[in-house]
């Protein structure tokens, strides 16, 4: 008898708090979608101030007004957090055309982020079509040398959740100019990272191999792809050329900052759960899906929380990072700066996926045992906001660093409907525009009330 009363009591006991809980989540997200100000915080980050790559005038009026915006809303603390960056430059627009004969054929390029530029007159060259850095290593030297390498893998469609898409085509852009350089490339044009068919050359990041060659780089549209590799199939390849210009260059690092703001614990303040985005973005346009609604969506939970009158059990930070496009100094130095204060970290969430509808969270680096009880414990609170996909994952580029210094953090990634996002990042095509406010506010409502949640009972 009395083992069963003390089942019927614990049974209670849950169900008590997991109403608790359920109310409380529904208040956090009632505040994000009636009184929400992410919407107008991002339209304001993307009109008044636009792309912010580090090193930028953008760039640096992001962080005075970031700070600013943070410190009006009245936190704990509001600090910037300094840090060493890249400034690399696009410069004048670039040129590119496909040369058959004596037809010249204009097609939309953009140089890879931290490229090198042409020389001034550009670099007009014979293609060699590859699909894969194997391909690329078959054909070698006597074949490449002297040529554009044409990077033309295209975005696999069959991949449902289209971040595996981008991983898997990615790796072209980031080591296939420098994997080029090798064999004696004049130069790489590499297929845009997307699985939409448009003009929109989609720039990013490429890496060229510590002391190798560095030969220039750009992207080229998905259109203008097709078109270049039917023509290379249509006719003998030595009368087929490109030609493309660009005036890019590196610039001697220089001083940013990541932006902070915190709502400390009113039980442990020296135990942290941290999430955030990066507040810089490609010079293409405004930077509003990466990552300005992943910034604004993660100050706008710790607003949620002051407005609610929530008070956190643990501190809570919203952390802009700076220069996760080309550097990640920004993810680095916030590692660095825990490590050497000794911090706890219990949790890092990051959001920069896009402000797309939620769909759930990732967990990275978890045993399946925890995934389980994550679930067992969260998912039905989910359920009824669609965003109870709890799942193995990855976490962040920014929070990763976090791992290497703090082990027993858990990292976890913000993960909204991925089916438009690579239509749009890094293109002329990211403006606040194709942001929808509900969705936006969505993504807001479940990171606070996941916050919450991992404030009140861990993981």
């Amino acid at each position: 008898m009395k083992k069963f009363l003390l089942l019927l009591s614990l049974f209670f006991a849950v169900t008590t708090l997991k109403a608790q809980d359920s109310l409380m989540i529904r208040k956090l997200y009632d505040e994000a979608l009636v009184n929400g100000e992410c919407y107008e915080n991002l339209r304001y980050l993307c009109k008044k101030i636009g792309s912010r790559l580090s090193g930028s005038v953008g760039a640096e009026k992001s962080v005075a007004w970031s700070k600013k915006l943070m410190d009006t809303y009245g936190f704990d603390k509001v600090y910037l957090q300094e840090v060493m960056v890249p400034h690399w430059v696009r410069g004048a627009k670039e040129e590119g055309f496909i040369i058959d004969g004596k037809t010249r054929i204009k097609v939309p390029i953009a140089a890879l982020g931290m490229s090198v530029g042409t020389p001034a007159a550009g670099i007009t060259a014979n293609i060699v079509e590859v699909k894969s850095l194997k391909e690329l290593d078959a054909l070698g030297e006597s074949v490449i040398k002297g040529k554009i390498v044409f990077f033309n893998g295209p975005f696999d469609p069959r991949f449902i959740e289209t971040g595996q898409g981008y991983g898997a085509a990615g790796i072209q852009r980031f080591a296939g100019p420098s994997a080029a350089a090798k064999y004696g490339a004049a130069g790489a044009i590499v297929r845009s990272i997307t699985p939409a068919l448009d003009d929109y050359p989609h720039t990013g990041g490429t890496v060229y191999a510590e002391g190798g060659r560095k030969i220039p780089a750009a992207a080229i549209s998905t259109l203008a792809a097709n078109k270049l590799s039917n023509m290379l199939k249509l006719r003998k390849l030595p009368l087929i050329k490109f030609y493309f210009k660009q005036s890019c260059q590196t610039l001697p690092d220089v001083k940013s900052y990541n932006v902070i703001g915190e709502v400390t614990g009113s039980e442990h303040p020296n135990k942290f759960i941290s999430v955030g985005g990066h507040l810089d973005s490609w010079d293409l346009a405004e930077g509003a899906h990466d990552d300005g609604t992943g910034v604004m969506q993660s100050v706008e939970v710790l607003r949620i929380f002051k407005k609610t009158g929530y008070k956190p059990k643990n501190s809570v930070r919203a952390v802009f990072f700076m220069n996760e496009e080309n550097g990640h100094k920004g993810g680095l130095k916030y590692a660095e700066v825990a490590a050497q204060n000794k911090e706890e970290h219990i949790a890092a969430i990051e959001t920069d996926e896009g402000g797309f509808t939620p769909r759930g969270f990732s967990f990275q680096g978890i045993p399946a045992a925890q995934l389980k009880a994550i679930n067992d414990k969260y998912s039905a609170l989910f359920e009824p906001y669609e965003a109870d996909r709890l799942v193995a994952g990855g976490g962040g580029t920014d929070i990763g660093p976090l791992k290497e210094t703090i082990p027993s953090i858990v990292l976890i990634g913000f993960r909204p409907d991925s089916q438009r996002y690579f239509d749009i990042h890094h293109t002329p095509n990211d403006v606040f525009e194709n942001v929808n406010k509900r969705e936006l506010e969505l993504g807001a409502g479940a990171i606070a009330a996941l916050v919450y949640l991992i404030d009140q009972h861990g993981l």
